[in-house]
């Protein structure tokens, strides 16, 4: 009786576990995919939203306006409310609404705005004066993006990264309530709904180790960048 009760508790611990391994993986996999995404679209948005700005190299008000419209527009919804209106574009693009593939979906589109501001805000720290002697070295605009802008502003802009991983991670624990996968629907159906509190609490661990460790990382990096240039 003994070792059959001990057989049915070791069974499901290796159970739990490893549904947590499975599901710390699906939300590093739409994490690291999402943010990869975000960056590929919203990096150049940011950089527009900064060139095309009163006084600077690619002035463009018009532009500026409404990019910054929709950027605004975008980032004023929130997330879980974001994730339902999407669900329509999400199925007809990948063909479901659900699972790990069907979030980078929302993750990705939600996440866009934000590093579009992100990369504005890294860009508006460098010191104009070394746009200025780029201009007057004859360099054209897509040469000061490529050799003042961008370069400049890298370890910020590493750090801007390591914010937009940390906010996915929270975004994708959110999807995981619909369906999403990851460790949000561990917590949500095999934690919360079946009052497995030890479930529960070990995705919170997770989580906090995820967090910790992205913060980390880009705090490193973006400090080697920095000492390297002085």
């Amino acid at each position: 009786m003994a070792e059959s009760l001990l057989g049915s508790v070791s069974f499901l611990e290796v159970w739990i576990l490893e549904k947590l391994l499975m599901a710390t993986w699906e939300t590093i996999y739409m994490v690291v995919v999402a943010t990869l995404l975000s960056y590929l679209f919203g990096l150049p948005m940011g950089v527009l939203l900064v060139a095309t700005s009163k006084g600077h190299i690619f002035e463009h008000s018009l532009i500026n306006r409404y990019l910054g419209g929709i950027v605004n527009a975008a980032r004023s919804v929130p997330f879980i409310i974001f994730l339902i209106l999407l669900i329509p574009f999400t199925r007809l693009l990948m063909g479901t609404s659900i699972g790990t593939a069907a979030s980078i979906v929302p993750l990705t589109i939600a996440a866009v705005p934000f590093v579009a501001r992100m990369v504005e805000t890294s860009l508006n720290e460098i010191d104009w004066g070394l746009i200025e002697a780029a201009i007057s070295m004859g360099a054209g605009t897509w040469k000061i993006v490529t050799s003042v802008l961008l370069p400049e502003s890298l370890p910020s802009l590493v750090s801007g990264v390591a914010i937009t991983t940390i906010n996915l991670v929270g975004y994708s624990a959110m999807a995981g309530i619909v369906g999403g996968g990851g460790l949000g629907t561990l917590a949500y159906y095999y934690g919360y709904q079946r009052y497995e509190n030890s479930v529960m609490w070990m995705t919170v661990i997770v989580l906090i180790i995820l967090v910790q460790g992205v913060q980390m990382l880009g705090d490193n990096i973006s400090q080697k960048i920095f000492n390297n240039r002085r």
